[in-house]
C-alpha cells in the first residue's frame, strides 16, 4: 500500500505552530529572566545586616503595610538608620529628586534633559539650599550629616552588586554620595511645587496688553485699581510676556489640601480629633514616605519626603499636626532694564548696577558639556533667559522669591517632632518659612490651634498681581508679615478649625496674602459636615463626632459647586430645549443628589458641561500656552456665571452669544462628548468609566513597555477637583492629583494613627508594598500605625554596628 504524502500546507502549519511554541517558551524565559533580574534588587528587609557607621544595633520592623518602625539607642543612630532605610525603599526616587531640583538630570538622562536643567539652575534651588545650610545650627547640621551617612552606607553596600535598584542599571549609572545639601535642595523643591505665583503675574500682564480694560478686569479675581503706575508699566511692555514664557514646568494648579481639627467638646471621646490630606501629584512611588522613629529622646510617626530626615507631618505622644497650602503671593516678577552696552548691567534709580553672574556648565550624558550662566539682579535670577522664546526683547524679567533666601525648615521639623504643647510647637514654627502652610494642631491637654505660617512679603506698592518696574526703588519688598501677626486661632468658640486652601482672612486683616484663593467648595462642605447635627435613630440624642466620621469626611464626594450652579443651569437648558431632545439627560441631572459617585452618570454630564463653558470663554481667545498659564480659570468662570444669573452679564459671556446660548451650546457639546465616549444610553453612563485613579511612574513615559511594567492598573473612582475627596483629572480622565496621604487621629489614643499612602510604601516594582494601597485609596480603607506597641512581623531587620 502506497502511503500518501501529507499536504505541504500541513507541514507549514506544523512548522509555524512549532516556531510559535519556541518563541512563546523563549519569550517566557526572557520575561522570567527580567522578573528575576528586577526582583533580585529588592532590599534586604529581614535578618541582620552590618552597617559599620552605627554606634549600636538598630531595630527596623516593617509592619504589614511596609511602614518601617525604627528603634535606636541614640539620636545619631536613629537618623543614620532613617537615611539607610529610606534609601532601601526609595533611593532612585531620592536621586531623581535631587537631580531635578539641582539641574543635573542631563548627566544621567542625556540631551533631552538640558532644558529642564537650565530651568532649575535658573530657579536656583540648590544655591538657596547652600545658603540655607550656612544658617543652620550645629545640632541640625549634625542630623543632616547623620542622615547622609545612612544613605551612603546603603549606597556603598549595593553599588557594585545586584542589589542596586534596577532603575540605575536601566539608565547605566551609579548614585553619587549623598550630602546634606541634597536633602535641603529637595526641601526647596517642595517650596517650588507649593509656593509659586510668577505665572499669574505673567498672564495678567499679557491680559492687560491684549484685551480691553473691561475684558481684562473680568480676568482678575481682584483688579488692582490703586496701582496705576504698575498697570502702565505692563501696558507699555514691548515683550508679550505670557505668550513668550514656557509653561512646561509649572506646578499643578490643583496643589492644595484639606485639614481640620475638632475640640473635645464636640467629640465622643472628649478629646480632639484631627484629619489631614495633602493634595499633590499622584505617582509611583508616592511623594510621601511613612515612618516611625523612636529613640530615648523622641517617639514620632508620620510622613516625610524621601531624602529628608525627621517627620514633617504626623504625631508624637503629646501632639498631632497637619497642613494645607496657604497659596500666598511669594514670587514677584521685576521688569528689568538692561544696559544696551553691557548685558550684565541693569538700571536702578538712574544708575547701572552690575548683576551677579553664576557659571553653571551642564554635563550631558553622551554629549558635550553645555555652557550656561545664571544672571541675578538685586531682585533675583533673570528667568527670561530660559523662558522667553523671542530673543529680541527689550526687557528682562527677574524673580524675587521667599524660598531663595536662607530658611531653616528642617530645624522647624525637628522641633515639631519633640514638641509637647502648643507653645513649643509655635516656637518651632518660626523656622518654617517656605512654603507657607496652614498648620492645624491638637495636643493631649485639649488645645486645638491653627496658624497660617511662613514668609509673606509686604510690598512698597501693589499686591503682587502684576510685574513691577525693577529700575526704581519705589517698588519691591519692605519686609514680611510679622510672625505674631500671621492669622492664628487658638481654642475657638466654634470648637473647630478647618482649611481647604480657601480664603483665610477677612477684609479687616491689614496685610495682603494672596490674589487667588481656591474655590470654597471643599471648605464649605467640611464645615457643613461638622456643623450639621446627626441624631441617634433610636434615642434621638445628638451624636458627637468620632474618628470614623473623620475618615468618612475625607472620602466625601458631595459636589457643592453643582449644588450652587446646576439649578440655574438646568433652568436655562430646559428653556432652550423646546423640543424635548434632551429630556432624559435633564431628568438624569434633576434626580442627581450632587454626589460625584463613580457609578453615577450625572457627574459625567456636569463636569463636561463646566469644562466646556470654561474652554468656550477663554481657550480660543488666547494662545495655547497663555491659556495653560491662566490662573483661576474655574474661579473666574464661576464669578462670570454668578454675575450673569443675577442680571449682570459680563463682556465675556456676551461675546459667547449671551447666557442662554452660551450655556445651552456647552450643554449640547457635553452630551455629545458623553455619548461619543460611552454610548447613547444614559442608563449606562458612569463617572468612574471616565474618572480613573492613576499612579504613573516617572520612568513610564520613556516607552510603552516600561509603562506596562511600572504603572499600576487604573481603577474607577468618584470625587472631583471640588469635592473633599479630591480627585482632579487631567482632561483625559486620568486622576493624577488628589490626597497623596490621608491621616486621621483621635487624641483619646494618640499612640495610634490611621493612614493611607497611595500607591504604597515601596519604590520597588516587585515589592508587595509597591501598589498595595491603591484600592485602599479608592475605598477609604485606612491602616493603623502604633508608636507604643510595635508588633514584630516577618520583616524584622537588625542593623548591626560593626
Amino acid at each position: 500500500m502506497v502511503q500518501k504524502a501529507k499536504p505541504t500546507w500541513r507541514k507549514w502549519v506544523n512548522l509555524i505552530v512549532w516556531a510559535i511554541g519556541v518563541v512563546i517558551i523563549l519569550g517566557g524565559v526572557v520575561i522570567a529572566g527580567i522578573h528575576m533580574y528586577v526582583a533580585n534588587s529588592k532590599p534586604l528587609i529581614e535578618g541582620e545586616v552590618i552597617v559599620s557607621i552605627l554606634d549600636d544595633n538598630v531595630e527596623v520592623t516593617r509592619d504589614d503595610m511596609g511602614v518601617p518602625h525604627i528603634t535606636a539607642k541614640s539620636e545619631a543612630d536613629l537618623y543614620r538608620a532613617q537615611g539607610y532605610v529610606q534609601a532601601q525603599d526609595r533611593l532612585f526616587q531620592m536621586d531623581l529628586a535631587r537631580r531635578q531640583a539641582s539641574g543635573t538630570l542631563a548627566e544621567v538622562v542625556g540631551a533631552s534633559a538640558v532644558e529642564t536643567d537650565k530651568y532649575f539652575r535658573t530657579f536656583s534651588l540648590r544655591k538657596a539650599a547652600e545658603l540655607s545650610w550656612e544658617g543652620y545650627d550645629a545640632d541640625s547640621k549634625k542630623i543632616l550629616e547623620w542622615f547622609a551617612e545612612g544613605v551612603n552606607a546603603f549606597i556603598d553596600e549595593v553599588s557594585d552588586t545586584s542589589k542596586l535598584s534596577y532603575e540605575f542599571k536601566l539608565l547605566g549609572y551609579k548614585p553619587s554620595p549623598w550630602i546634606p545639601i541634597d536633602s535641603l535642595t529637595i526641601g526647596k523643591y517642595m517650596a517650588y511645587d507649593l509656593g509659586g505665583n510668577w505665572n499669574q503675574q505673567a498672564f495678567r500682564s499679557w491680559a492687560i496688553q491684549n484685551f480691553t480694560e473691561e475684558e481684562a478686569k473680568e480676568l482678575f479675581v481682584e483688579y488692582p485699581e490703586n496701582a496705576k503706575s504698575i498697570i502702565e508699566a505692563n501696558v507699555n511692555l514691548e515683550t508679550n510676556i505670557a505668550s513668550a514664557f514656557t509653561t512646561d514646568y509649572l506646578p499643578s494648579e490643583f496643589n492644595g489640601s484639606n485639614n481640620w481639627v475638632i475640640g473635645g467638646e464636640l467629640t465622643e471621646s472628649g478629646k480632639p480629633l484631627l484629619a489631614d490630606d495633602p493634595h499633590l501629584g499622584l505617582s509611583s512611588p508616592s511623594v510621601w514616605y511613612q515612618m516611625h522613629l523612636q529613640s530615648p529622646e523622641q517617639n514620632v510617626s508620620g510622613v516625610i519626603f524621601a531624602g529628608i530626615p525627621g517627620i514633617i507631618l504626623g504625631h508624637n505622644e503629646e501632639i498631632v499636626w497637619g497642613v494645607t497650602n496657604v497659596n500666598p503671593d511669594v514670587q514677584d516678577l521685576y521688569i528689568e532694564v538692561p544696559n544696551p552696552e553691557n548685558p550684565y548691567q541693569f538700571e536702578y534709580d538712574g544708575q547701572w548696577e552690575d548683576a551677579t553672574v553664576r557659571q553653571e556648565p551642564i554635563n550631558v550624558k553622551g554629549g558635550k558639556t553645555v555652557d550656561f550662566e545664571v544672571v541675578e539682579t538685586r531682585h533675583g535670577p533673570i528667568i527670561s533667559n530660559i523662558m522667553l522664546k523671542d530673543t529680541e526683547v527689550k526687557e528682562q524679567f527677574a524673580m524675587q522669591w521667599t524660598a531663595l533666601q536662607s530658611t531653616q525648615e528642617l530645624r522647624a521639623i525637628l522641633g515639631f517632632n519633640k514638641a509637647a504643647n502648643w507653645e513649643e510647637f509655635e516656637t518651632a514654627l518660626e523656622d518654617f518659612k517656605a512654603p507657607a502652610q496652614n498648620f492645624v494642631f491638637a495636643s493631649q491637654d485639649g488645645t486645638i490651634a491653627y496658624k497660617a505660617n511662613g514668609l509673606v512679603p509686604i510690598r512698597k506698592q501693589g499686591t503682587g498681581a502684576l510685574p513691577v518696574p525693577g529700575n526704581s526703588s519705589e517698588y519691591g519688598w519692605e519686609s514680611y508679615i510679622p510672625f505674631d501677626e500671621l492669622p492664628t486661632v487658638i481654642n475657638p468658640e466654634e470648637g473647630y478649625v478647618a482649611t481647604a486652601n480657601n480664603e483665610i482672612i477677612g477684609k479687616e486683616y491689614p496685610y495682603h496674602i494672596s490674589n487667588l484663593w481656591a474655590q470654597p467648595y471643599r471648605y464649605e462642605r467640611i464645615v457643613e459636615m461638622i456643623e450639621t447635627p446627626v441624631y441617634d435613630k433610636t434615642t434621638g440624642e445628638q451624636l458627637k463626632m468620632t474618628l470614623a466620621d473623620m475618615k468618612a469626611m475625607q472620602m466625601d464626594k458631595k459636589n457643592l459647586h453643582a449644588e450652587e450652579f446646576l439649578p440655574s443651569l438646568l433652568g436655562t437648558i430646559k428653556a432652550q430645549d423646546t423640543e424635548g431632545k434632551y429630556a432624559k439627560v435633564i431628568t438624569l441631572l434633576e434626580k442627581w443628589e450632587y454626589y460625584d459617585d463613580k457609578d453615577q452618570g450625572a457627574p459625567l454630564v456636569y463636569h463636561f458641561l463646566i469644562e466646556n463653558m470654561e474652554k468656550a470663554l477663554f481657550e480660543d481667545a488666547m494662545p495655547a500656552d497663555v491659556y495653560k498659564m491662566m490662573p483661576g480659570k474655574s474661579q473666574i468662570t464661576d464669578q462670570m456665571l454668578r454675575d450673569a444669573y443675577t442680571g449682570n452679564e459680563g463682556v465675556w459671556v456676551k461675546e459667547e452669544g449671551g447666557l442662554d446660548s452660551f450655556v445651552y451650546t456647552a450643554f449640547e457639546d457635553a452630551v455629545t462628548k458623553v455619548q461619543g465616549k460611552f454610548g447613547a444610553a444614559d442608563s449606562n453612563w458612569k463617572w468612574g468609566s471616565y474618572n480613573k485613579l492613576t499612579f504613573n511612574s516617572p520612568l513610564a513615559s520613556a516607552n510603552d513597555i516600561l509603562a506596562y511594567y511600572l504603572n499600576p492598573e487604573k481603577i474607577a473612582v468618584g470625587g472631583s477637583s471640588v469635592t473633599v475627596q479630591a480627585a482632579a483629572e487631567d482632561g483625559n480622565g486620568n486622576v493624577i492629583h488628589g490626597a497623596s496621604w490621608r491621616f486621621a487621629v483621635d487624641l483619646n489614643d494618640l499612640s495610634t494613627a490611621h493612614h493611607i499612602v497611595g500607591p504604597g510604601q515601596s519604590g520597588h516594582v516587585k515589592s508587595k508594598w509597591y501598589d498595595n494601597q491603591i484600592s485602599n485609596w479608592a475605598y477609604g480603607r485606612y491602616h493603623k500605625t502604633n508608636i507604643n506597641d510595635v508588633i514584630h512581623t516577618n520583616y524584622d531587620l537588625v542593623l548591626k554596628a560593626q
